[in-house]
């Protein structure tokens, strides 16, 4: 009766090995490392587990995600870039404006300097005129008397505009008379300096 069990569990043990190799062979179990001492035991090499579906597309998303990554990162260098040149680019831009308004206010200034130059001139021609008419009314004597006690320009500027009236308004200029009244040397002084400017460059 003891034998009989003896020989029934070696039946089962030899079963169950049988079936726990087989199982492995047909890959439905990973058995190898507890049958890799029995192989290596016989003689025989020990089977290796092949890589499964499951690991190979692991593998596949583990490259493509890379690959992504990898082109993100070519992405965002090439975006730094070219925010860097479009920073580089607002600099030369604001640097560019700056000069503009540095040179349109040097335009503004030199505009407004030649209208102020030609209102004091035209408000000079005005007082000039003013003053020529006013002498021209007054009689001959304290009129040369004024003039000869004006500066030699101021002098010059009335006496030419006396002229100017004169022809204007086709009559006899008054210069001539006045002239004859001062004295030699002022007149010498004036006609010499009128001569050595003309009229027009005033």
């Amino acid at each position: 009766m003891i034998g009989r069990v003896i020989v029934l569990l070696i039946l089962i043990l030899v079963m169950g090995g049988g079936g726990v190799v087989w199982f492995d062979y047909l890959n439905l179990i990973d058995a190898k490392t507890v049958l890799a001492p029995i192989y290596r035991f016989i003689g025989r090499e020990g089977r290796t587990q092949p890589a499964s579906e499951d690991d190979e597309d692991r593998s596949l998303d583990a490259e493509r995600l890379a690959i992504r990554l990898e082109a993100l990162e070519l992405r965002a260098l090439e975006m730094d870039k070219q925010e860097q040149g479009i920073e580089n680019r607002q600099g030369e831009i604001e640097q560019m404006a700056q000069e503009l308004e540095t040179r349109q206010k040097a335009q503004d200034d030199r505009e407004n300097s030649f209208i102020q130059k030609l209102e004091d001139a035209e408000t000079k021609e005005r007082n000039v005129e003013q003053n020529a008419r006013q002498l021209t009314n007054m009689p001959p004597a304290p009129a040369v008397a004024i003039i000869v006690a004006m500066d030699d320009q101021d002098a010059i500027d009335v006496l030419r505009m006396t002229d100017e009236i004169a022809r204007r308004e086709g009559s006899n200029s008054l210069v001539p008379y006045w002239m004859s009244l001062m004295p030699p040397e002022r007149v010498a002084e004036l006609q010499r300096k009128m001569v050595a400017r003309p009229s027009g460059l005033d």
